[in-house]
């Protein structure tokens, strides 16, 4: 027993020991992984790499404190003491945390990295940092923590200042409001643009790779520039203030927005003692994924993504000031008389732009409008173009020209169509009234009541002009303008009737009537219809005597675009004549006039012609004509979208006009709407229309683009549109339309809407828990039939919902043509079926025609 005894008490020991020996091992193992995963340093020097599986940067801090390497989905895209880092600029002097006062401390815990005691300055400031990273599967965020001793007026600050490595790293940078900063165009050292925003999204179609990199810092203004170095690197400066930075250049009026020669575009501003804090995303994004285009076919797709993310948005100079004059022309106009800045946005197909733009918007409702509704048709960086006295404060004004008419109708073109891009009903209902306030201004000019607005000038002889042909001096009754001012009348009084203001909505309906009959008429019966011509002519002077019969091409285009002509032999005639010539001068797109103004109709050195405005190639009435070509011969239209693609391989389309006898690009006023053909590819030709309530297809393509296949993105969905010969396609991830013909497309959670042809009404709703099919074989009155295809039985019934059907009708129900029963369709011509669908495809038909 007491041997027992004895064993019992020294294995109860040795289990003891053996328990203390395992516990110390655990805590040993916890305390080396706490070790690894959490570490302060001294104050000492060194580097440390801040990784996620698409991003690389390599942290090095001593004397200094910078990012000396960005690695972006294995693209070495900054690699340099210099490549990142803070600094401060003030009376002269530079600070930069590249020279530090002392040595930092790393501290690293888990996924997060922080660096401390980050401090340079003088005696009189002293400037402290700390850089907390913190690294995620998707993005690293850098939070830079800043300090000063004491209230300073800054000359520059970077928080921080990016030196990729040179100009072709990226070849541009997207910006929040949907703007771009396009590095093609930093042609020389020192070009520098700066801007308001707080993201940008840097991409290079080459190689695919693309960075977002956005700041977080509530309640502050976040600016950003962009400067070609002396050493051709691309520096990239993020700026962080209390108040909205101006442009340091043109000292009272400080609104340039690009320099040359220079990288200070920022005036001195001044900075409170204590803190502040600002968080920095950096991510990867793939290019061709996020902005990829579809799938093209007889047209090159990489030149037409290349048109749209390029050219078309450089006329976005900030994110309050979209026009179509480049943030690159030495004195930085925006036309407000320019009625396709909206339309720009439905081919770019970026939601930033659109709401960008409605912001835009909304600043010139504003600041744009005077108190008696007449619309400053520009605006600029000085006031150069300004009638003397003749401007705003923000920088609107009357153009040195003439009074120039077409902006007031244009603003209201671009808040429509802006609205039947969003569908955002209370964002168009706050610009009702300074719509109507913009139409009822130029309405009034109509002494004569004839449904024609009359110019500021009686007569040619007073060498004023009166719109976007800005020296040429057209008068009196104009029919650029009032072609223009139908668009808009047309397009309101839709809206009005969407807001429930019927009487607005009869009276620009009527107006437009009025407007339209009276432009048919004959030059003889006081229209501008030029029997002898076979063209609209331009105007009228209050003499009676007609000018402008050279067959002004944006005149003609309009009338047959916007539905004023509505003559198919008019219509024949006036695009035939223009294509025959065209074909004759071998003219690769269409110039501003066919032949040339008499000598007195335009300013001098507008003669002999060609010249500028009097026969030179203006692209951007490149939608209008493909537009008006496109339901006549669709395939005329394409011809010169393809020549606009050949174009911009080229030169980029970085011109203002292209000359007419050698077709070489002219202007350092670089237009975007050179790249309006491709919109008018888009809009016209594939067809695509974003509606108010719904997408709408109406395609007339050409048998070389059977196949194209196109991404587009509408209201926070990504649709599939495909193009064929014999029938289009709409789809999102749950629902699909097939058709051959037009058709409207809208869905909502487990909800379709069809619109039939071009009704804004619905004509069938289908609710769906899953995903669905139509193919629409026939919608008429007598019988409505489609084929519904699931991929496999439905759980739930599907819900179809018939509209617009005849009142109180008795209609039959059939399934692959087996009679079901017998249904009524409401007071309201509604009827509602249910059906449980079995197969994978069943032909569904409602018919009320005679048993």
């Amino acid at each position: 027993m007491i041997f027992e005894k004895m064993n019992d008490h020294m294995l109860i020991n040795s289990l003891k020991v053996r328990s203390y020996q395992w516990l110390v091992s655990v805590i040993t193992c916890l305390v080396l992984v706490l070790t690894l995963s959490s570490f302060t340093h001294a104050p000492g020097t060194g580097t440390i790499t801040i990784s996620n599986p698409k991003i690389k940067m390599v942290l090095e801090y001593g004397d200094k404190a910078s990012i000396t390497e960005l690695v972006v989905n294995g693209k070495k895209v900054i690699s340099s003491a210099d490549g990142i880092y803070t600094s401060v600029k003030a009376k002269g002097i530079t600070y930069s945390s590249l020279q530090l006062k002392g040595l930092p401390v790393l501290i690293k815990s888990g996924n997060l990295i922080k660096l401390t005691g980050i401090v340079y300055g003088d005696d009189h400031q002293m400037i402290k940092e700390n850089w907390i990273f913190n690294t995620t599967a998707k993005a690293i965020k850098w939070t830079i923590e800043r300090s000063f001793s004491k209230a300073v007026q800054v000359d520059e600050s970077a928080l921080p200042v990016f030196n990729f490595k040179d100009m072709n790293t990226w070849e541009g940078a997207f910006q929040g409001y949907g703007g771009l900063a396009w590095f093609y165009l930093f042609n020389e050292k020192l070009s520098t643009y700066g801007v308001h925003t707080s993201s940008s999204s840097f991409w290079n179609s080459k190689n695919g790779i693309g960075l977002d990199i956005s700041v977080s810092a509530p309640g502050k203004n976040v600016s950003m520039k962009y400067s070609r170095t002396n050493d051709n690197q691309l520096a990239y400066t993020i700026n962080v203030s209390n108040k909205e930075l101006l442009s340091k250049q043109d000292n009272g009026t400080n609104r340039r927005r690009f320099i040359r020669g220079s990288t200070d575009v920022w005036a001195p501003y001044t900075v409170s003692a204590g803190n502040s804090s600002q968080t920095i995303t950096l991510s990867y994004f793939d290019f061709k994924q996020k902005y990829g285009r579809g799938e093209f076919k007889g047209v090159n797709g990489d030149k037409v993504s290349a048109v749209l993310n390029t050219i078309a948005r450089i006329g976005v100079i900030d994110s309050l000031h979209f026009g179509g004059n480049s943030w690159h022309t030495p004195y930085g106009p925006i036309c407000l008389h320019e009625q396709y800045i909206a339309q720009l946005g439905l081919a770019i197909n970026d939601p930033h732009y659109l709401q960008g733009y409605q912001s835009c918007l909304d600043y010139y409702r504003d600041h744009a409008i005077k108190p008696d509704g007449r619309v400053y048709p520009r605006w600029a960086y000085t006031n150069e173009d300004a009638a003397p006295g003749q401007y705003n404060k923000d920088g609107f004004y009357e153009a040195q020209w003439g009074i120039l008419m077409d902006s007031n109708p244009d603003l209201v073109t671009n808040v429509a169509e802006l609205y039947d891009m969003t569908g955002d009903k209370n964002w168009v209902k706050g610009h009702q009234l300074s719509s109507e306030k913009a139409l009822d201004w130029i309405l009034k000019r109509d002494s004569n009541k004839n449904g024609l607005v009359e110019m500021m000038t009686d007569n040619h002889t007073q060498k004023r002009s009166s719109d976007w042909i800005d020296i040429i001096w057209a008068s009196y009754e104009n029919a650029f303008v009032n072609a223009k001012l139908y668009h808009a009348l047309v397009k309101w009084a839709a809206i009005e009737h969407q807001l429930n203001n019927e009487v607005k909505s009869r009276y620009y309906q009527a107006f437009a009537e009025k407007l339209k009959t009276s432009f048919n008429r004959s030059t003889k019966d006081g229209g501008f219809w030029d029997e002898e011509k076979g063209c609209y002519d331009y105007w009228i002077d209050k003499d009676k005597s007609v000018h402008g019969r050279n067959m002004v091409t944006p005149v003609n285009f309009m009338a047959i675009a916007y539905g004023i002509c509505d003559q198919p032999a008019r219509r024949k005639i006036i695009l035939d004549n223009i294509e025959t010539q065209m074909q004759q001068e071998k003219l690769f797109f269409w110039p501003l006039a066919m032949t040339s103004y008499a000598d007195d109709e335009g300013k001098e050195y507008q003669f002999p012609f060609p010249s500028y405005e009097n026969g030179d190639l203006f692209l951007s009435w490149g939608s209008i004509a493909v537009k008006a070509y496109v339901e006549y011969n669709p395939a005329i239209a394409l011809k010169y979208v393809k020549n606009v693609l050949d174009q911009y391989s080229k030169d980029g389309l970085a011109f203002q006009r292209y000359g007419r006898v050698k077709q070489n690009g002219l202007g350092d006023d670089i237009l975007s709407g050179n790249s309006l053909a491709i919109v008018g590819l888009y809009q016209a030709i594939y067809g695509i229309n974003p509606m108010y309530n719904r997408f709408y297809l109406e395609p007339h393509i050409t048998p070389e683009l059977a196949g194209t296949v196109l991404n587009y993105n509408f209201r926070n969905k990504r649709l599939v549109i495909k193009l064929d010969n014999n029938g289009y396609s709409v789809s999102d991830q749950q629902f699909r339309v097939i058709a051959d013909h037009n058709f409207g497309f809208n869905t909502a959670k487990n909800e379709l809407s069809y619109f039939h042809l071009n009704s804004d009404a619905v004509s069938l709703q289908v609710k769906a828990a899953q995903r669905l099919g139509i193919q629409v074989k026939s919608w008429t009155a007598k019988n409505h039939e489609w084929v519904q295809t699931v991929v496999k039985p439905a759980v739930k019934p599907i819900v179809y919902t018939l509209h617009q059907l005849k009142p109180n009708t008795v209609y039959r129900l059939s399934v692959n043509g087996k009679f079901m029963s017998k249904l009524k369709s409401s007071s309201i011509g509604v009827i509602t079926i249910q059906r449980l669908a079995k197969d994978n495809a069943e032909v569904m038909s409602i018919s009320n025609e005679v048993f």
